[in-house]
C-alpha cells in the first residue's frame, strides 16, 4: 500500500479519536481535579473513598461465560467480587451477592437500563458517558471511562490505569475495567473466573453489532444476550491481549493475577484450581 493510501486510511481514524478526546474534556476535567485532591461532587468523593478500600484482601473478577454453571459460586459469599452487565439475571441462583456491578458498554446499558437503575444492594460502577440512560444514586458511582485514548491496533494498546479516580481505560472487555478498579481499591491478589474467551456467534451475525434472535449460549444465562438484545462482536484476540497486559501490570507492580476459570481459552495468565481457593 502506498504512503498516500496509508495516510488516507489512517488519518480519518486518528482524527476521529482526537476529536472524541477533545469532546470528552468537559467530563474529564472534574475527574482529573479529583485525582489531584479536589473532589468537586458527592459522586467523586464516593469514588475517592474506594481508593485502597480493600487493601489486604483478595478479589474475584467474575465474567459471564457458561463455565460459571460448572462452579460452586456460593464460595464467593463474603469475598470481594466484581460482576458486570446482565449478571443480575442470575442473582437468585448463583449463591452469592456481588460487591460491585459494572457497565461500560452502551448496548447493555441501554437494553437493560430499567433493570440496572432499579437494582439495589450492590455498588454500581458505570462509565461516565452512560449517564444518558443510567441514573445516579447513593449506590452508583461514575468513573471517567477513556474510550478514545488509542486505536486498539497500536502496539501500546491497552493502557492500564492504577488510579480510577483519574480515569479507567477501555480494553475491549468490561473485565479489563474491573481489573483496573480492583487495583485502585487495593486488591493485589485477584482471580478471574468465567472468562471463557469462547463465543458462538449466530449465523446471522454481520458487522460489529449483533442483535440476538435466540437464547444466548455464549454466557451463563440464556437471557444474557437473548432475543432482541444487542452485543458487540467480542473480538477474542483483543480481549486476550488486554488480559495479558493486566497480568503484566500486576506482576511488575507487586501484585498477582490468576485465571481460576474452569476450562476456557485464556492461557496468558497462570491457572489455579478455583476449588482449592477455599
Amino acid at each position: 500500500m502506498s504512503l498516500s493510501r496509508n495516510i488516507a486510511v489512517l488519518f480519518p481514524l486518528s482524527a476521529k479519536l482526537a476529536l472524541r478526546r477533545v469532546s470528552a474534556l468537559p467530563a474529564r476535567v472534574p475527574y482529573r481535579l479529583a485525582s489531584l485532591g479536589l473532589p468537586p461532587t458527592r459522586a467523586h468523593r464516593h469514588l475517592q473513598s474506594l481508593r485502597d478500600h480493600h487493601a489486604g484482601r483478595r478479589g474475584f473478577v467474575v465474567g459471564s461465560g457458561p463455565s460459571l454453571n460448572r462452579m460452586d459460586l456460593a464460595c464467593l459469599q463474603g469475598e470481594i467480587t466484581f460482576v458486570s452487565n446482565a449478571f443480575f439475571l442470575g442473582l437468585d441462583t448463583v449463591g452469592f451477592r456481588p460487591t460491585y456491578l459494572t457497565v461500560e458498554d452502551p448496548l447493555p446499558a441501554e437494553d437493560y437500563a430499567d433493570e440496572l437503575n432499579a437494582l439495589t444492594g450492590i455498588t454500581k460502577i458505570f462509565a461516565h458517558d452512560l449517564r444518558f440512560c443510567l441514573e445516579p444514586g447513593p449506590e452508583t458511582v461514575f468513573v471517567f471511562f477513556d474510550r478514545y485514548y488509542l486505536d486498539w491496533r497500536h502496539r501500546s494498546y491497552p493502557r492500564f490505569s492504577p488510579d480510577a479516580l483519574d480515569r479507567v481505560y477501555w480494553g475491549g472487555t468490561v473485565a479489563y475495567m474491573n481489573l483496573q478498579l480492583a487495583w485502585y481499591m487495593g486488591l493485589r491478589e485477584v482471580y478471574l473466573i468465567g472468562i471463557d474467551l469462547d463465543y458462538t456467534l449466530p449465523d446471522h451475525a454481520e458487522g460489529d453489532v449483533i442483535v440476538s434472535r435466540e437464547a444466548d449460549v455464549s454466557h451463563f444465562h440464556p437471557d444474557y444476550f437473548g432475543p432482541g438484545k444487542r452485543w458487540h462482536d467480542p473480538r477474542v484476540d483483543r480481549m486476550a491481549r488486554s488480559f495479558a497486559r493486566a497480568g503484566e501490570y500486576f506482576q511488575t507492580h507487586g501484585g498477582a493475577l490468576y485465571n481460576a476459570t474452569v476450562g476456557g481459552r485464556l492461557e496468558s495468565l497462570p491457572r489455579v484450581d478455583f476449588a482449592n481457593l477455599f
